[in-house]
Formats: C-alpha cells, structure tokens, sequence
C-alpha cells in the first residue's frame, strides 16, 4: 500500500529526481514554455508553483530560499523581476499543462507543453474532445404524389348476420369466405 507516499518518483533516485526539477523548473523560467513528457510535467507543475508563489514575497529571505532550490541565480532573478509581479493578484494555478498529440520519438512517450499563463490570462479547464454526434439514418425521401397509386379504401365491416338458407351452401360444398381473416 502507497499510505503517505506523495509525489512521483519517475523512475530515479531522489537526487536526480531533483535534478531533473531543478533543470526543467529553469528551462520553463527562461523559455516560459518546453516540452516535456506528461509525468514529468505534472511532478513539475507543484514544484514550479511553490517557487512563484515564494517570489511572489519579494522578501529577501524568499530569495533565498529560491536559490536554495534553484541553484541557478540568474533564473531565480527573473523569477523576482518578471514572473512574480505577473502573478501578484493571482491566488494559485500559475502554469498549464496541455496535451500534444506527437509522441516522443524512440520510445513513444506522451509528450505536454508546459507553460507559464500570460498577464490576465485565466487557466481554464477543457474537457477531452466530446465525441462526434452519432451519423443520423435518414429515411428513404417518400416518392413524388403523382407516381403513387391511390391506395384502396377500406370499407366499414358489416355487422355480422346468419346465413338465410338460400346462402347457405348444400353440406358437402363448403364456399370460401369473400375476405380473408386479417391476421
């Protein structure tokens, strides 16, 4: 059972695990947008939100703790002069992630852009492409009036009486009856 155990471990030890988010956290600082498998940008996204919303301080104490985690200072002094005030009103949710449809080449990975929001711009969530409406069967279009046959009109049924003798058939000949029973 997994009871406590948090966090990806994307098939590496813990310090290259950090590595790995410190490299990708200050090539998305820089760039503001990479590619990258979908794993290692969803273990990303938490680790990158934390620094912004440390820089978002200002202080020099958050400062830092940014390189204590960075290890990169020239990222850490764009993360304070540029990142941070762009996200100042926001409460959370600095980055999106989204889905490419090219897979990773060798070993066909999925692979997601990750990148920081722009100024004003809100995160939204989409929903998967909602499937296509299934084909409608159409009828057949009904035939012109003029090459239609009129169709025969049915007569009321008559009330049912017995036979006079004179309608009544000699007992070996039996008569068939004028209307089939409908079914």
């Amino acid at each position: 059972m997994r009871h406590l155990k948090a966090g990806r471990k994307l098939n590496r030890n813990a310090a290259h695990r950090t590595a790995l988010l410190r490299n990708l956290s200050c090539a998305l600082i820089e760039h503001e947008r990479i590619i990258t498998t979908v794993a290692k940008a969803k273990a990303l996204r938490p680790f990158i939100e934390k620094l912004i919303t440390l820089a978002r301080q200002g202080t020099l104490h958050a400062r830092r703790l940014a390189v204590s985690r960075l290890h990169n200072k020239e990222a850490v002094a764009k993360l304070f002069k540029e990142i941070a005030p762009r996200f100042a009103e926001r409460p959370g949710g600095y980055t999106r992630i989204i889905r490419r449809q090219e897979r990773r080449l060798g070993d066909a990975g999925e692979t997601a852009y990750i990148e920081l929001l722009r100024a004003g711009e809100t995160r939204t969530r989409t929903r998967a492409t909602p499937p296509a409406p299934a084909p409608r069967v159409s009828a057949p279009p009904p035939a012109p009036a003029h090459e239609t046959p009129p169709a025969p009109k049915a007569e009321a049924p008559k009330p049912e009486q017995p036979p006079t003798p004179e309608q009544t058939p000699p007992a070996g000949e039996q008569k068939p009856p004028e209307n089939p029973p409908a079914q």
